[in-house]
């Protein structure tokens, strides 16, 4: 039986600690902070398990924690969080001198995905380490998309893909507004905007939200322009355009300004309607 450690059983932890023990896994938990399952001493979880897996907060956290780990050569390192790709590069090229795997599988989905078991990952890792932890990944998603033997590649795959959400989150609410402007209503304009060249997987999924005025809760402010400073550090790096971009991430900046470190993936484009005077939950200003 593969013993698995996890190293936080928070919001998205938790429910992937009881889907895998209801799996038939030996699962052994830590967190500093009381959870509703058993914990275990750091030292006990690490030198027990044969698959580590981390769900952390961010980068910043992986960072400060991991690259200390003494894990036994033969184990492997899942990090489930939706980290910084150079970050987790580093500390697999030192786990590599110890014998020790890496796997990056950056989660699409949140809490009731995690529960459900359906979540979507973006996995990067050796073949070999993969397969070792394709049992976790297979008890609590619906589809596993490999990008490639580097560790970090999925999480890049998956930081790409909240780019392009965050850019049409804004992108959206600008469209709406101008439309409103010209007496349009917003929810009548969405609906003609279904299957036109100007459709996304945003407008399909979560314009609904957008025009409800729900700031989608689920995920803090200062975590998604944490992600938009790893984007543009990369860009930076690589000497690619991020002009585009970098107006996103200044806009989240100045909502995070505004509104503070609190739970809103929306809160930029709640922001823009604050500023035209309008609100898509209320009579035209």
């Amino acid at each position: 039986m593969t013993r698995v450690g996890v190293l936080g059983a928070g919001r998205m932890g938790l429910p992937l600690v009881r889907r895998w023990t209801a799996a038939g896994f030996d699962v052994l938990v830590h967190d500093p902070a009381p959870v509703d399952v058993p914990v275990h001493p750091l030292a006990e979880v690490t030198s027990a398990a044969d698959v580590l897996v981390t769900v952390l907060p961010g980068a910043a956290e992986v960072a400060a924690v991991v690259p200390g780990l003494d894990l036994r050569p033969g184990t492997v390192w899942l990090d489930l969080t939706s980290g910084d790709p150079r970050t987790t590069g580093r500390i697999a090229q030192g786990f590599a001198s110890r014998g020790v795997g890496t796997v990056a599988a950056a989660m699409g989905g949140g809490p009731p995905e995690a529960a459900d078991g359906t979540l979507d990952l973006f996995v990067g890792g050796a073949s070999a380490d993969v397969e070792r932890v394709a049992p976790l990944l297979a008890a609590v998603s619906r589809s596993v998309r490999r990008l490639g033997e580097a560790p970090g590649a999925g999480q890049t795959a998956k930081l790409v893909a909240n780019l392009l959400w965050f850019a049409q989150s804004v992108a959206v609410t600008e469209a709406l507004l101008l439309g409103r402007s010209a007496g349009l209503d917003p929810a009548v304009l969405t609906q003609a905007l279904a299957g036109s060249a100007g459709d996304s997987a945003f407008l399909q999924r979560h314009a609904g939200a957008l025009l409800a005025g729900d700031h989608l809760t689920t995920f803090g402010l200062d975590r998604c322009v944490e992600e938009l400073e790893v984007l543009e550090r990369m860009a930076q790096d690589a000497a690619v355009p991020f002009d585009l971009h970098r107006g996103v991430l200044d806009l989240h900046r100045q909502a995070l300004a505004e509104f503070g470190p609190v739970p809103g993936e929306l809160l930029a484009a709640h922001l823009l309607q604050l500023r035209a005077g309008e609100s898509f939950t209320g009579p035209r200003g």
